[in-house]
């Protein structure tokens, strides 16, 4: 095909398995008399506390919270100094002077710029200056993580007295003893009198290894801020798109069956994009960052000039002959680097880019607010990564309505030896997207119909018949500030990857597989909290899930493909409900035959060993596959559903006929 006829090609949409509209309220932007915007005036009232943990999402004013924060210490608490320590040096511009008193408040935020350590430099001379800084007249300091602790090395805990230590992007640290930063943290804590304000728009780890022990974290008051509240009080934005598109052999080569790449075919070069490459040590990844940044821009045009000055890329679209403006973050050339990163940093309009080629940048703290299209290509291990990509493209901005995050994966391949990596790196795809739809939907409440409690008149609150509320504060305060983190451990076990395509009855998933995650994460809940936190899981997400509807003056949801009055809801209904349902609909529309059936080869292969609890869990469904299909399940079906129940089948029989010789 020549490059004529490749100008003809439509651009293919990504197949969305989250979408959320928003109401463009506005409330989440105002300020209030201060100068505060809604998450920043929550953040203030938590202020005199000695420890705070902010979650809040991208583009909610971390940054500007933290200043207030800092201020009202400085002023009115008696701290000494402040010490904002950051994961990298262009997040440090984040917390640049700033006139508050213009808006309201009572003093301004004026860091000394020699005590802004994210400039260019060793870090001996930076570790210095943290030294000299400790030892002046001046109260705010401004440098990065790798600095914090270098400097720390040299000093001992209560140097830090009557400072306070704001963390940026807090998931950084870890409760891993091999976590440098978490060990610095948890020193502090425990043999100074600092004060700790630690932000971050993602509580999540990839590797599941948690933020901060349980009874670190219960030193800190939280204040959360949710992603729907900030997006849905936005002004321009309308949607969001969370969604994958497959590709077989490499992404930017071209297929002979699509007549194009998988690259070029999801690209618009109409909208605003940042464009994250593989990691280099990605099986997706051709092993060398800048030629991957080569095959980009061939997919996109061809390179008329980089300007000198700014150090952006003028390319001529093979698809419409248009000039599009490209930066270039992979490269290693530091000048060059600079400049690019100077020149996005000054830009004013939608005009001043039109897309970004990144690897490791342009993830936390970087801010613009243009971008419409988050493109990662290489399946991403870290739920927090993933968080902070689409970050990207939800900010607020008058050029867009509609914001996408789109994952390019590789499809299992089953003549190649590394399907059941790739099979896995799909599922784990999949379930950050559900996890996502988890995050920025609307929150509910969840009641239990026989509490006879007065008439709720929230829209949000929802009654529901055998639904056991939490009894502890324990469970309650894992229900009101973990909701989420639990569902990112639930999503990321290994017995749940392999339950996704549906070859695990709801029940089991419901009943059985999440109530031993929670114990496994919670060893301390009694039986009675660990099935209060797993009701409430299952129930918020089976809804979250679902689709409510008015009609009339009757509400019903959408579950498992039938409509339920919510009056009606009982908690027994929603325990038949499969959570992965949705995932698993639109993963069999979206790939061929082959492909399932590699996914399902790659699940058995590993098959999970069998439990009695599961087996019991299963009778219900094997009473119901034995009246609709006239027979009991089979152990040789290819369908592994029908296996499943017949093993589970085996096992109860197995029971039976053991208690009958002992009886």
């Amino acid at each position: 095909m020549d490059q004529n006829e490749n100008t003809k090609l439509d651009y293919v949409k990504p197949i969305n398995l989250v979408n959320v509209n928003y109401e463009q309220t506005g409330k989440s932007k105002a300020t209030n008399d201060l100068g505060m915007r809604e998450m920043q005036a929550k953040a203030y009232e938590a202020r005199s506390a000695q420890y705070i943990l902010l979650k809040a999402p991208p583009a909610s004013g971390k940054s500007r919270a933290l200043m207030f924060l800092a201020l009202d210490k400085l002023i009115n608490q008696g701290i000494k100094k402040v010490i904002v320590a950051v994961p990298e040096r262009s997040i440090g511009n984040s917390f640049a002077p700033n006139e508050l008193t213009k808006y309201g408040f009572f003093a301004d935020w004026e860091p000394h710029q020699k005590y802004n350590l994210c400039t260019a430099g060793s870090d001996k001379s930076k570790v210095k200056a943290f030294y000299e800084f400790l030892e002046s007249d001046e109260n705010i300091l401004i440098c990065t993580h790798a600095t914090f602790r270098f400097a720390f090395e040299g000093l001992n805990e209560t140097d830090f007295n009557n400072c306070l230590v704001a963390i940026d992007e807090f998931h950084h640290v870890s409760a891993d003893r091999e976590n440098i930063l978490g060990n610095v943290l948890r020193n502090i804590i425990t043999k100074s009198t600092a004060h700790i304000v630690a932000m971050t728009g993602s509580y999540f780890r990839g590797d599941s290894i948690p933020v901060l022990l349980p009874e670190d974290e219960a030193k800190f008051t939280p204040v959360t801020y949710n992603y729907y509240d900030q997006l849905n009080g936005y002004e321009y934005l309308k949607s969001l798109g969370i969604g994958y598109h497959f590709y077989k052999g490499r992404y930017y080569k071209f297929d002979a069956d699509k007549g194009t790449s998988a690259l070029e075919e999801i690209l618009d070069e109409s909208l605003k994009t940042i464009i994250h490459i593989p990691s280099v040590n990605s099986a997706e990844s051709s092993k060398e960052k800048l030629e991957e940044v080569n095959h980009v821009i061939d997919c996109i045009g061809d390179l008329e000039y980089q300007d000198s000055e700014t150090g952006v890329l003028f390319v001529k679209s093979k698809r419409s002959g248009r000039i599009l403006k490209i930066a270039d973050l992979v490269n290693d050339n530091q000048k060059q680097r600079d400049k690019i990163v100077a020149y996005l940093r000054g830009i004013s309009s939608a005009e001043g880019i039109d897309m970004i080629i990144a690897l490791g940048m342009a993830k936390e703290g970087f801010d613009w607010p243009y971008c419409q299209h988050a493109l990662t290509i290489g399946y991403r291990g870290s739920l927090t990564e993933i968080i902070q990509i689409i970050g990207r493209a939800t900010r607020d901005s008058d050029n867009k309505t509609h914001a996408q995050f789109t994952n390019l994966i590789a499809q299992p391949d089953a003549v190649h030896d590394d399907v059941k990596l790739a099979v896995n790196n799909m599922l784990k795809a999949i379930t950050a997207s559900l996890l996502m739809e988890q995050v920025l939907a609307p929150n509910f409440k969840f009641k239990s119909m026989e509490d006879g409690d007065e008439e709720d008149n929230d829209e949000n609150t929802i009654k529901i018949r055998g639904f056991k509320k939490p009894s502890s504060q324990r469970a309650k305060d894992i229900i009101e500030s973990d909701l989420n983190d639990l569902k990112a451990r639930i999503l990321q076990d290994d017995t749940m990857l392999k339950a996704m395509p549906g070859n695990i009855e709801p029940e089991v998933i419901n009943t059985v597989i999440i109530p031993r995650i929670i114990r496994e994460i919670y060893p301390d809940l009694s039986a009675e909290d660990v099935e209060s936190v797993r009701q409430y899981v299952v129930v918020d997400s089976v809804i979250k899930n679902g689709e409510v509807e008015d009609h009339g003056s009757k509400k019903f949801i959408r579950m498992a493909g039938s409509f339920v009055n919510i009056d009606d809801i009982h908690i027994d209904l929603i325990d038949t409900v499969n959570p992965f349902q949705k995932a698993f609909e639109i993963l069999s529309k979206s790939v061929t035959k082959s492909v399932l059936k590699s996914i399902q080869d790659a699940i058995n292969i590993t098959r999970i060993e069998m439990t009695e609890e599961e087996a019991i869990a299963s009778w219900d469904a094997i009473k119901r596959w034995k009246v609709n299909t006239g027979k009991a399940p089979d152990i040789n079906s290819y369908d592994p559903k029908e296996q499943r129940l017949a093993q589970a089948l085996l096992f109860l029989q197995d029971i039976k006929r053991k208690r009958g010789q002992n009886g």
